[in-house]
């Protein structure tokens, strides 16, 4: 039974050399999921695998049911659970095609279902989300990272903005200004939720673009030039990942 799912985000509604063994429909409390949970070998390890927004990349982020799917994930006996997720560059080092390994989240998102403790409770929880991503598995990465070759950022704070549009240069200027480093619209209540779960949670983050007003190209200009380009390098990492024993 494999422990460490990926969650795939845009570009990645498919793992490449993954060898699939199995697909398996998971009824959840909260709904459907994006689609089944994939089983399979990357790399010669049992892994799990989820299409974040559905198979044909047909679910925007703000409707992608995030309790259902990590729900599903757990369900299926994983404990944890590497995200992958298509991010703007804001931070000046933070280059369209790279790859950044995030410590820290910002939470702009709102309206989403974004806990599971919610209805008839026997009390109230309040997680310890001090680090929302799971130290160990960061450091997985980054030796992962390392051995692969790859040159990532070792930091940054995830500004998780609602979408489906892109921002403005304004808004990106005060996320700037609070701290963030990239910006997707992914990243919560994902990591949030998967702590709830007692999931171990972290966050490969592909730079496909500058940040609105940070670079002078075209935004989906710049998505197309550099989105395979820090995927590529993501499946990198998570192959040294995975050879590694995650």
């Amino acid at each position: 039974m494999a422990e460490l799912a990926i969650i795939g985000g845009t570009g990645l509604t498919e793992l490449d050399g993954l060898e699939i063994t199995h697909r398996e429909v998971v009824a959840s409390p909260f709904g459907e999921p994006s689609g089944p949970v994939v089983h399979g070998r990357f790399c010669g390890t049992e892994v799990t695998f989820m299409a974040r927004h559905g198979h044909g990349h047909t679910i925007p982020p703000h409707q992608v049911n995030y309790r259902a799917n990590l729900w599903a994930l757990r369900r299926v006996g994983v404990r944890r659970v590497l995200s992958v997720a298509a991010v703007g560059g804001i931070r000046e080092d933070m280059i369209p095609g790279g790859v950044a390994i995030p410590d820290q989240i910002l939470d702009y998102t709102w309206g989403r279902d974004h806990t599971f403790f919610e209805g008839e409770l026997k009390g109230v929880t309040h997680i310890d989300f001090t680090q929302p991503y799971c130290p160990e598995l960061r450091q997985w990465l980054l030796v992962a990272a390392k051995e692969a070759d790859i040159p990532v950022s070792d930091d940054g704070t995830y500004g998780a903005t609602q979408g489906p549009r892109l921002e403005t240069a304004a808004e990106i200027d005060k996320l700037e200004r609070d701290g963030c480093d990239i910006v997707g619209m992914t990243g919560m209540p994902e990591a949030a939720l998967a702590r709830e779960l007692g999931l171990s949670y972290a966050c490969c983050a592909v730079i496909a673009n500058h940040a609105a007003g940070r670079g002078e190209a075209d935004i989906h200009a710049d998505i197309e030039a550099n989105l395979n380009i820090g995927l590529d390098k993501a499946r990198a990492i998570m192959g040294a990942l995975l050879k590694n024993g995650a």
